[in-house]
């Protein structure tokens, strides 16, 4: 018997197209799988289009930004999760940012403020014995404040110290919290970026890092990008205000 057949997995944010890779891997390894997002449909298509189990994976309504909902959402499960993921993101160009704090606003509430929000919550629930391990999709981008993209690197930075201290909080319960810090990826969330095209991952790929997160508390997907990390982190700030 799969030792993770009565494991369920509560990916939020589980619209994009990273975290519907994930549902299918975690449901391929044995896993239950919560998928939770705005866009219900989609979410349905992809269990529809892929002929997945029903009785394996459920679909349900979840607002990032709706904060005052968040308790009622998480008390309303009809299981309490063994495994969280939190994928919601949103981004807008950093230009419109500086001009328009609506988007600056929504980047701020998706990427960090509902995060912080929605997995206090679960992460307080001290009933939840089963709980094994929360993971946070962050960013290259919030390792190093860029001109080109510090606004949205800024909720990055914020999502990833926020983990960190979560981690801290529940290493006495044995959960294992992890900050996945990704590059580019070839996403809905991306389209139209002029990116180098030798740096972007397929969701796919990150996907199986995210399923396949040991114990370390930052994972960086793909070669490339964990030296682009590490020099990022030792670089003096002079040549940080030297990069686009």
């Amino acid at each position: 018997m799969n030792q993770n057949t009565n494991k369920t997995v509560l990916i939020l944010g589980a619209n994009s197209d990273v975290a519907k890779q994930c549902i299918l891997l975690y449901l391929k390894k044995g896993f239950s799988v919560i998928a939770a997002s705005r866009n219900t449909a989609e979410l349905d298509d992809l269990a529809r289009i892929n002929n997945l189990d029903e009785s394996k994976m459920k679909v349900l309504y979840f607002d990032a930004v709706d904060f005052d909902s968040h308790q009622k959402f998480y008390d309303e499960l009809p299981v309490k999760p063994h495994i969280v993921v939190y994928a919601a993101g949103f981004l807008v160009d950093n230009e419109k940012a500086l001009r328009d704090f609506k988007g600056a606003q929504q980047m701020m509430q998706v990427n960090y403020m509902g995060a912080v929000s929605v997995l206090n919550i679960i992460a307080m629930d001290e009933t939840n014995t089963g709980l094994e391990r929360i993971v946070g999709l962050s960013s290259l981008s919030g390792v190093r404040g860029r001109k080109s993209n510090f606004v949205y690197g800024s909720t990055k930075a914020a999502f990833t110290q926020y983990l960190a201290g979560l981690r801290q909080e529940l290493a006495s319960r044995k959960v294992i919290v992890n900050a996945l810090v990704i590059g580019y990826i070839r996403t809905k969330i991306n389209a139209g970026l002029e990116l180098n095209e030798s740096l972007i991952m397929e969701p796919d790929y990150v996907a199986k890092f995210i399923v396949n997160a040991g114990g370390s508390f930052i994972v960086v997907p793909g070669f490339k990008w964990k030296i682009i990390y590490h020099i990022l982190k030792i670089l003096p700030e002079s040549l940080v205000a030297k990069l686009p």
